[in-house]
């Protein structure tokens, strides 16, 4: 294996640990690691790049925004829950005033990006079907 390819692998590795941390903390997001992931996976290991695409969870979202440029709506409501939460929980911690009108910026940008890409429909995933007999 390159040195390329394993500095690659490195980074897809570290943002999709980034990425599951989001899960549980509400200051760390977790799709933009992810789509950093997907994209570092690709040019080092198409193994990776293929399993977060086929992650029950991740990929059908992966694949909406690889294809359409699209979020799907609920993942859209979920991140300005999540931005609203994040903004609070420094507001009610007490943060210094520039920091939180710098914040208050730069969710704002994220909030503004995320409203102007189009909504995509993620298909459920699919069950495994029983043999027929």
């Amino acid at each position: 294996m390159r040195f390329s390819s394993i500095a690659w692998c490195a980074l897809a590795y570290l943002c999709i640990g980034l990425g599951a941390a989001g899960i549980v903390l509400p200051l760390l997001p977790t799709t933009p690691f992810l789509l950093l992931a997907l994209w570092a996976a690709t040019k080092g290991s198409p193994r990776l790049a293929n399993w977060l695409l086929g992650h029950p969870r991740f990929g059908p979202y992966l694949h909406a925004w690889r294809e359409q440029r699209a979020i799907p709506p609920r993942a859209k409501l979920t991140a300005y829950v999540l931005l609203g939460a994040s903004f609070t929980t420094l507001w009610l911690s007490g943060a210094n005033p520039w920091l939180l009108a710098a914040m208050a910026l730069f969710f704002s940008v994220i909030a503004a990006f995320i409203a102007t890409r189009p909504n995509a429909a993620v298909p459920a995933p699919r069950l495994p079907q029983p043999p027929r007999q």
